[in-house]
C-alpha cells in the first residue's frame, strides 16, 4: 500500500486495515548504530515501505518532505540538524563530541488528511558512541510514539530481541509492530502489558521495525475536520551472527 499525493483513498485503507497489514509507507532514518567521538556520522532519510525502493521526493505524501530532523545528545541537548534534498532521499550529518548514546528523531504530521484521518510519521535512530551509556533512555526521544532498542544490548541471530514501544511517554501494550528482516521475511507482533515487543531474528543484518496505532479523536487540522489520527514509528536495528 502506498501513501502518495496520488492515492489518498489507499491511504485511508491503510488506516482501516492496520491489523491485517502493519506496514505502510513511512519515514526511515538510516545511519550506522555505532559512531565515534570526533568523527562525522552520515545520516540518510527515506520515505518508503520497508521492502520497497525509496519514493522520489516529488511523490512523497502531502508535505511530509518538510520534516525536521533532531539530534538529542547524551546530556539531553536537542539540536536541529540541516538536511539536504536528493532525488529520493535527504542526507544529513553530525559529529559526536563525546561518548554516549545519541538519538535522532523526526515527527511530522502531514498537512493533508487521508479522508478524515491525520497521518503522523515518526522515525528515530539510536547511535552508540564509545562505551558510555549516558543517553540510553527511551525518554530522550520526545516523539508521541517511538520504538526503543536498548543500546547496551548486543543483538544476535537466533536469540530473543526485545523492543520497547512508547506512546505518549509511557510503555504501551497492544501496539502493532511490524518486523522486516534483511531476507524479506516479515512478522507482525504486538507489545505486551509492559510495552515490550519480542521476536527472534533468524538472520543477521539490519531489521526494519515499524510500530503503529490509531486513535479516535476529533478536531480541526489546518481548517479541516478530522476524526482519527494514525501514527507510526520506525527504527532500524542491527543484528549480528
Amino acid at each position: 500500500m502506498k501513501i502518495t499525493k496520488k492515492s489518498l483513498a489507499i491511504a485511508v485503507m491503510i488506516s482501516l486495515s492496520a491489523i491485517s497489514n502493519l506496514f505502510a509507507h513511512a519515514l526511515w532514518i538510516e545511519t550506522s548504530t555505532v559512531g565515534k567521538a570526533g568523527q562525522k556520522q552520515s545520516v540518510k532519510i527515506v520515505y518508503s515501505e520497508p521492502d520497497d525502493k525509496p519514493e522520489k521526493l516529488a511523490d512523497w505524501f502531502s508535505d511530509v518532505k518538510e520534516f525536521e530532523l533532531w539530534l538529542t545528545t547524551p546530556d539531553k541537548q536537542k539540536v536541529k540538524l540541516v538536511t539536504v534534498a536528493g532525488e529520493d532521499h535527504f542526507t544529513s550529518e553530525f559529529t559526536p563530541e563525546k561518548d554516549g548514546v545519541y538519538t535522532l528523531s523526526i515527527s511530522k504530521a502531514a498537512r493533508e488528511l487521508g479522508g478524515s484521518t491525520i497521518y503522523e510519521f515518526n522515525a528515530s535512530a539510536i547511535v552508540k558512541v564509545g562505551k558510555s551509556l549516558a543517553g540510553n533512555d527511551a525518554a530522550f526521544n520526545g516523539n508521541i510514539i517511538n520504538v526503543f532498542a536498548d543500546a547496551s544490548k548486543n543483538y544476535k541471530a537466533n536469540q530473543p530481541l526485545n523492543l520497547t514501544t512508547i506512546l505518549k511517554g509511557k510503555p504501551t501494550e497492544k501496539l502493532h509492530v511490524g518486523v522486516s528482516s534483511p531476507s524479506g521475511w516479515n512478522k507482525n507482533i504486538s507489545s505486551n502489558a509492559t510495552g515490550v515487543a519480542e521476536f527472534t531474528p533468524i538472520w543477521p543484518g539490519t531489521y526494519k521495525i515499524e510500530a503503529s496505532t490509531s486513535e479516535d479523536v476529533k478536531g480541526d487540522h489546518f481548517g479541516k475536520p478530522y476524526d482519527s489520527i494514525w501514527r507510526c514509528a520506525t527504527l532500524l536495528v542491527d543484528v549480528a551472527k
